[in-house]
Order: structure tokens, then sequence, then C-alpha cells
């Protein structure tokens, strides 16, 4: 039988007893963590969200709270009453907030029992995450994950407050709305009232935002859950939420400094750091000729050194025909890099070859010079002008990739964050920040034979580049901006397209007919010829952001119920099977029935 919880009434949390509260009586209830018997006295380890407080139980103070005490086993609820008391000498446990006190127990209760868990509920036992996320429930327990959920509430308290004082309201926007089949896959959900039609989730709230800016509101966030129906990686969910902002009569200096004090409101709310602001600018193109991708980490040198020019008429013909093609030759410099192994050589060209390298050239720096099966290929001046052009000393290590720009500068770019992880450069409690701006606004797909936004359709050209919409419109630049945090986009925005004929025109560009675009965003263009005012906005990944601040290697590890890689829930088995009567009234049939 358990006991009956009645009126007793929780004065404190766990973790919240310290020697200030020493000679106070006291009442906690959470969760056994573990039990000790010493032959006489009993001690359980009594944990909540907030942390850990040893319980005292002495025959001679409560025979009946010991007794119980002996009954008790992992995870079994409980609630004490007692007395606030320090340590006995020699037992103090500094690594623990409550370390220098225990409750002398006067009275226990055993409010429910526990199965034996399917794993250790501490920060110490390594289980495999199938298990954990089959059982949840189990894993949030763990003090880890707790204090990655109570952070979590944290910031999303501190952004509240932080847009309220900045004059921001927020909406919610409608989670059933109209698929607009433009970049990723939409989630579809059937219509039972309107047979034959589909609602889709929101990948973003982002035609609703533009339109409550038409609608006078100003100034606009949510924290708000989105969907996107595509394949997986460590650091995305098929839903997921964002911090989602859109402001009028703005330019983007201006959303760009006011998301820079939401950024170092949260810094400071969630781990006491004070950001440097205003935060570090970079251009598209000086972000690829420097580190070779849109989103540099920034903790570490190592930069891309383009030597194209000094390689053009060398005998070497996989440099030299690059260059003569067009293309591009880039190198790094790994310092101290030379004592890595062939097979080491080899794994780093594999990792290339993910982004499309055809391989890579590779030269080992040693008092003799170039230790390389390239390095006959070069003169002695051809040497030393490449020496001279990256820096290069005994010990160095120097990788070269030669290929178009976009595959040079991506293979070789995401090689140098792989390096910055691998040689322990990239330190985790180290934050560094930077915008890159002056995207390009459209890009040229071969497949489809048409222009694909580079971010969406909605954002607004460069003033300066508009007329390039008509001369040669994968040149204009577009009026967004990333904010990069350690080699991951954590936002991304732009200020949006606000006249009704230029929004046409891009729709015209990317190849969406007249009819199409009323069809799919009419009432969007509509909405445009009614006073739009200028405006632009951004949104922040919270889950990705989580990642970071908390230090986790996973993103599953910062939402309460994740999904898997393969987009499962091991905890609900969804997504699962319907009946068919379901099916039939949502005018549905399955070509197929899976076992």
């Amino acid at each position: 039988m358990n006991d009956k919880l009645g009126s007793w009434e929780r004065t404190h949390r766990c973790g919240d007893l310290t020697a200030e509260q020493i000679g106070e009586h006291v009442c906690v209830m959470g969760w056994a963590q573990r039990r000790r018997d010493h032959g006489g006295l009993i001690f359980i380890d009594l944990r909540d969200r907030e942390g850990v407080i040893q319980l005292a139980l002495d025959p001679d103070r409560d025979l009946a709270s010991h007794q119980k005490a002996e009954q008790v086993r992992s995870e079994f609820v409980l609630a004490a009453r007692g007395k606030v008391s320090p340590r006995p000498e020699g037992t103090v446990n500094p690594k623990m907030k409550t370390g220098e006190v225990e409750i002398e127990i006067t009275e226990l209760l055993i409010l429910n029992r526990s199965e034996t868990p399917p794993f250790m509920l501490d920060e110490f036992t390594e289980v495999a995450e199938n298990i954990r996320l089959k059982y949840r429930y189990l894993d949030l327990r763990r003090p880890a994950l707790q204090k990655n959920m109570l952070m979590r509430h944290l910031v999303a308290k501190t952004v509240r407050n932080y847009f309220d004082q900045q004059g921001f309201i927020e909406v919610e926007t409608p989670v059933l709305t109209k698929s607009t089949p433009e970049g990723a896959r939409d989630y579809l959900v059937p219509s039972r009232v309107n047979t034959g039609r589909f609602y889709a989730l929101p990948q973003s709230p982002q035609l609703f935002k533009q339109l409550l800016m038409v609608s006078g509101f100003d100034r606009y966030f949510q924290i708000v859950k989105c969907f996107r129906d595509e394949d997986l990686r460590a650091d995305r969910q098929p839903e997921f939420t964002q911090i989602d902002c859109e402001m009028s009569f703005i330019n983007r200096g201006q959303v760009m400094d006011i998301m820079e004090g939401m950024v170092a409101k949260v810094f400071k709310a969630a781990l006491g750091i004070d950001l440097t602001l205003p935060m570090p600018r970079l251009s598209y193109a000086e972000a690829l000729d420097r580190f070779g991708v849109d989103n540099p980490d920034l903790r570490f040198g190592m930069e891309l050194i383009d030597i194209t020019e000094q390689v053009a008429g060398s005998q070497f013909k996989v440099f030299s025909s690059v260059a003569a093609e067009g293309g591009l030759v880039k190198a790094l410099n790994v310092k101290e890099g030379a004592t890595f192994s062939r097979k080491e050589l080899d794994d780093l060209t594999d990792f290339t070859k993910i982004y499309g390298a055809k391989g890579m050239a590779w030269v080992k720096v040693t008092a003799d010079g170039w230790q390389s099966p390239i390095a006959k290929f070069f003169t002695a001046d051809e040497l030393s002008a490449l020496n001279e052009k990256m820096g290069a000393e005994v010990g160095d290590l120097l990788l070269f990739m030669a290929d178009t720009p976009a595959i040079a500068n991506e293979a070789l770019g995401r090689l140098r964050g792989h390096l910055g992880q691998k040689l322990g450069l990239a330190r985790k409690d180290d934050f560094q920040f930077t915008w890159v701006t002056d995207f390009p606004l459209l890009e040229w797909d071969d497949e489809q034979h048409r222009h694909l936004a580079v971010h969406h359709p909605f954002t607004a050209p460069l003033e300066e580049d508009i007329p390039l919409l008509d001369t040669d419109p994968t040149q204009a630049r577009a009026q967004a901006y990333d904010l990069v945090l350690n080699g991951s986009e954590i936002g991304g925005g732009s200020i949006r397209i606000h006249d009704q004929s230029v929004q046409s025109r891009m729709f015209d560009l990317l190849g969406i007919g007249a009819e199409e675009a009323q069809e799919k965003f009419g009432f969007l263009l509509d909405a445009l010829t009614f006073g739009a005012p200028p405006h632009g906005g951004i949104a922040f990944g919270l889950d990705r952001l989580m990642m970071i601040l908390t230090g986790a290697d996973s993103i599953r590890d910062v939402i309460a119920f994740p999904k898997t890689q393969k987009a499962t829930c091991l905890l609900s088995d969804a997504p699962n099977e319907v009946d068919d009567k379901q099916l039939q009234e949502l005018g549905i049939r399955l070509r197929t029935k899976q076992k």
C-alpha cells in the first residue's frame, strides 16, 4: 500500500537547501535516486528537478519512518519531513550545492513505488539512445536533460521579456494552412469536411507574419512549431521550434541590432556571459573567400588561401588546367600537421569527396623541403612563392583543392571545420558570432532550367541591384542576413519585398507564372496592393541554439520528446497505421497496405 499525501505541503525543492536553512523544519518531495543502509542509519538521496538532498533516517528518531525506508528502492516517489542539519564531519560533498547539509527525517511517506528502471537515472551511465527514447519519461528525470529543459524554459522566458520591452506583440499564426511546395516537402493533413483537399503544416509562418505587417501590427514575434518533411541529420527534426520575428519601417541594420540585443540577453541569462556588441559582419563573398562556406566557424584561424595565380603556370596539370578553365585552387595550412599518417590523409581525402571533390593533394613541410608526390612538379621559385603565400613552416601540413569555385570552396571549407573539431581548435565554451550578408538573391538550376531563390521568394534585392533582375539575375544580391555561431547558422532573415510589382517580377524569374502565383500566393499579392509597409524579419532555430548553449552533442537532447533520425517516436510508436474507417471518412485509399 502507498501512503496518502493528504494535507502535506512541500516547503522546499531538494536542490534549494543549503547551510542557510540549517535548523529549519522542511518538507521535500521527489524520487529516491539511491538508498544506503549503514547498519542502523539509512541514507536516501532524494531527487527533484532542482537537485538532490540527502535524507538521514535514524530508528531512534522515528522507527516507523526507518521501517518504511527499508522498503525504498530506486525511483520510489517519497515525501519527507524533518530538520535541516549539517552533515557530519568528513561527509561534506563540495561538488553538490546541497553537499553541506542533510535532513534528519521525522516522517516519511511512500507515495508510489517503481519497477526497476531499465537504466540508471544518473549522469554517468551510458545508455543506448534507442532505449533512452523508448523510455523518454525516465530519461527526462536524468539531471543533464532536466538541466537542458530548465535552460530552455529560461531562454524562452528571456526572449519573451526582451521582445515585450522592444514593443513586439506575440501573435499565433495558423498550424493548418495551405501547401505551397517550394523548397522542402510539406507535411500534408487531409480534410474530412472538404474531401480530396489537404492542409499543410507550416514550414514557417512567413506569409502570415508578412500579412501581420500589412495589418499594421508593426512588430510581431512568436515561439512557434514548424514542420518540414526532409531527410534528417543530427541537428534536424521533422518538427522544430523557431523564434520568429517581423518588423515594419525598418532596415536590415536595425533588424540585426535588435536581434543582437536579444541574443545578448539570452547568453547573459543562460550562461552569465556578456557578449561583445556589435557582432562582426561578413559579406557572403568574403565568407566564401576566407572560409569556403557561408556559415564559418570563427573560433580558430586556418583560413583558406587562394593560390590559383601562383600555380597557373606550373607543370602540375591538375592545378594549372583547373586555373586555365576558370576554376579555383585553394589551400589550407594545418599548423604542426605534418605528423598526420597516410591513413589519416586518406580519410581526409574521403571526407572531401562527400562534397563533390575528386581528390585532394597534400604536402608535409620538412627541414629538407616538401615531402609529397606533387613536389617534383614545382620549381624552386614556385615552391618558395607558395611557402610564402601560405606562411608554411617546418612541421606544417598543406592541403590543396582544385575544382570549380563551388566545389573547391565547400569541400575545403567543410574540411577546415572538420579539422577544427579533430584538432580540438573549436572549444564548446568559446562563442564566436558573425553576421553573413549580401547573399546571392537567385541561383540557376540546370536540372529545372530555372532560377531558384537562395533564401525564399519574398526576399528583397539590394536597391542598387534591382536593375540586374532584367540583365543578369544571378548577380543580384539579397537584403538577407544570417547569424552564424561557431559554424552553425542559428538565425536567418531578410528585408521582404513590399511592392507587388517587384514580387510579381520575382515570381516570373522563378518560373512561377501569373496564374500559378495567384493560385499559390494570391492572398499575399492582393495584400501587397493595400499599402504594405517596408518590412523585414528573421527566424532563429531555438533547438539548434539550445544545443550550442547546453553543449549537447545531439539536438534530441534539448527537445523533450524528439523523433529519431527516421522521423519516428519510439515512445508513442508514431507514425502508426490507422483503421480503414478513418481512411474512408477522409476519402483516402492506400495502394498497398503494409504489414
